[in-house]
Formats: structure tokens, C-alpha cells, sequence
């Protein structure tokens, strides 16, 4: 992009000294040297190749997905192949996320990256980005910006997956003969705004409306982790004796939902008192799939750092790229959940 190898390595270590100092410890730890000064420049110009510098802001590490989305990244955007990864855990918080960005700008790094914790509130920084020439791509989740202001979203669509989970208790409900009975259902959401909450929930409820025996008797935020699964839960059993369905929006929660209603003395999944329709598809909740304490997982593939790697590269050779590219996912069942737990890394 006609950067100059000097100007790299001074911003890259920069950037090093800057970062480890703020975010030197957890999930993001191991990315930036603890230590770096202007004897590192060799670190960003490596056999004689200037080293791409990436700056990535992760939305934090508040579930098992998430981790497996942050490492895609980390194995996609190495120095063997090119890179020099700058990464941020932002742990939930969108100042934060929003502080990184700028921070990455300053720095005049080629690209950033990043999942937006909510859809709202960046239009001002990602126009200073386009105002310094860095190109921005999107992973995972929107943005609620003019699509000038980014190069690319890479992710999944969030709204079909919340049409998968309705068509599945559909047909569920059909095998049972319970399509026309009344159905309550509680609905344990995401971060509220972001786009996992806000496409989910209305991909659902979109079919469910059509069904006026489906009764929705509340919508709660769990936070996307376990603990707070678990105390929505715990609070949905005590408000509500005939829950039918428990719909989470992602597996964390789900694992915090399946205590709280064992330690109230009922089942869950097949033959269960209550059904469990779950999301992202992690190992574990695949193998709760399989003993049938979950009815069905609707899939959000964290591997994306490959689709990262693949829009940088054709960006360095000038060639033009989609809007969007979404990564294939599946709908888990115990009738096939098998086949594709042993190869599951995440």
C-alpha cells in the first residue's frame, strides 16, 4: 500500500509499548511483546518483507465462543504469514473499543478489525479512520453506519439463524402434535443492542408471531454468560411455573439456564420438562446435544480470521472485494450432532 518500512516499525513498536501496557495480561496476552523499542523493528520487517500491521479490537472473552473467534483470528494474521497482529480486549465496553480504534489510527496502522459490541455509536470514529485512509472490516456483528464508512463485514446471518431455531420448534412441536397447543416460551437475549440480540430475537419472533398459541412471557438480557444465564433463569421459574420453551441466544447462557432448572428438580432436552433451543454450537453444549439435555444448537462459526486474511490479501493486490461474506453454519440435533463432534475444535 506504499507504506515505508521505517514508518512501520516505529508505529508497530509503538504500538507494542502502548497496548502491552494497557491490555498486557488475559485473553490477548500473548499477541503484543511486553516490551518493545526501536532494536524490534526487525520484528516488522522479517526477511526482508514488510510485515502487515493489523489492528484488532475483540469485543472481550465472555464466552467460549468468543475465544474460539478471537484464536481464528490469531492463527489467521501471523508473522509467518505476513502480519503483525495488535489486539485489544475491550471487555464488553464500546469506550473501550472506541478508545483502541483511535488508538490504532494514530498508530497509522494498514487495517483494522473489529466486532462491534453493539450496532450503535460509530460513526464518528470510523469516519476518522476513512478520513486516514485505513481500511475497517467488520467482523462478526454490524455496524449501524453508512456502508462507506467500512471496507467489509465478515459474519453470519444473525437473523436466519433466529428463523432456524422457530422452523425447528416448528417441526418439532408438528412430530409432537403440539403445533396448535398453547407454547410459552422465555427468551434469554444477549447484549441488548448488539446485533446477536437484536437479529436472533426478531429472526424468531418473526415465525413465532404467526403462531397466536406461542406466548413469549418474557425476554431478558443473560449477557451472553453463564452466571447471568443462570440468575435470569432462576428468576424466569420463580415468575413463570409453565415454561415450555427456554430459547438462548448463546451456549453460555444456556449452561447457566440448565442449572438453574435442575436445581429447581425439573429435565431438560428430549423427554424433558422443558425444551432447550441453544446457540453458536460449541463443543460442550454439542455434547449436551448428544446426551439430550439440549433439543438443538443453532450454529455461529467463530472461524473467521481465514475470511480476515483472505480480504486483507486481495486488498494488498489491489483487488476489489464483496460487501459481505458470511461463513456456512448448521442446525445440531441429536440425530447428527455425532458425525461432527470429533473433529470440533471450539
Amino acid at each position: 500500500m506504499g507504506k515505508k518500512s521505517w514508518r512501520r516499525a516505529a508505529l508497530a513498536a509503538a504500538a507494542a509499548l502502548l497496548l502491552s501496557a494497557q491490555y498486557g495480561c488475559g485473553a490477548f496476552g500473548d499477541t503484543v511483546p511486553e516490551e518493545a523499542g526501536e532494536s524490534d523493528a526487525h520484528t516488522y520487517i522479517q526477511g526482508g518483507e514488510e510485515l502487515i500491521i493489523v489492528g484488532f479490537s475483540q469485543i472481550g472473552s465472555e464466552s467460549i465462543w468468543r475465544t474460539a473467534n478471537t484464536s481464528s483470528v490469531q492463527r489467521a494474521l501471523t508473522e509467518e504469514k505476513g502480519y503483525f497482529l495488535i489486539s485489544d480486549n475491550a471487555r464488553q465496553k464500546q469506550e473501550n473499543q472506541i478508545k483502541a480504534i483511535r488508538s490504532y489510527i494514530s498508530q497509522r496502522v494498514d487495517y483494522i478489525v473489529f466486532a462491534p459490541v453493539t450496532e450503535s455509536g460509530w460513526d464518528t470514529v470510523l469516519k476518522e479512520a476513512q478520513d486516514a485512509g485505513i481500511p475497517v472490516i467488520l467482523m462478526d456483528r454490524k455496524a449501524d453506519v453508512d456502508e462507506s464508512l467500512y471496507t467489509t463485514r465478515i459474519g453470519t446471518d444473525l437473523t436466519k439463524e433466529g428463523e432456524k431455531a422457530a422452523r425447528w420448534l416448528e417441526g418439532d412441536l408438528k412430530e409432537k402434535n403440539r403445533l396448535y397447543d398453547d407454547i410459552n416460551i422465555v427468551i434469554l437475549q444477549g447484549t441488548l443492542g448488539s446485533s446477536s440480540e437484536l437479529e436472533r430475537t426478531a429472526g424468531f419472533e418473526s415465525i413465532a408471531s404467526r403462531y397466536g398459541n406461542w406466548h413469549i412471557l418474557d425476554r431478558q438480557t443473560g449477557d451472553f454468560t453463564t452466571a447471568k444465564g443462570k440468575e435470569v433463569m432462576t428468576q424466569f421459574l420463580q415468575m413463570y411455573p409453565d415454561i415450555d420453551v427456554v430459547v438462548s441466544q448463546n451456549d453460555d447462557m444456556t449452561f447457566g439456564a440448565i442449572e438453574a432448572i435442575e436445581e429447581a428438580g425439573m429435565t431438560t432436552g428430549i423427554d424433558g420438562d422443558i425444551t432447550i433451543i441453544s446457540f453458536d454450537a460449541v463443543r460442550g453444549a454439542l455434547e449436551l446435544v448428544q446426551a439430550g439435555k439440549i433439543n438443538v444448537d443453532i450454529e455461529c462459526n467463530p472461524e473467521q480470521g481465514e475470511y480476515v486474511d483472505m480480504v486483507i490479501q486481495m486488498l494488498e493486490r489491489g483487488e476489489p472485494v464483496e460487501k459481505l461474506y458470511m461463513v456456512e453454519e448448521r442446525v445440531f440435533t441429536h440425530r447428527n450432532v455425532a458425525r461432527y463432534l470429533e473433529g470440533r475444535t471450539y
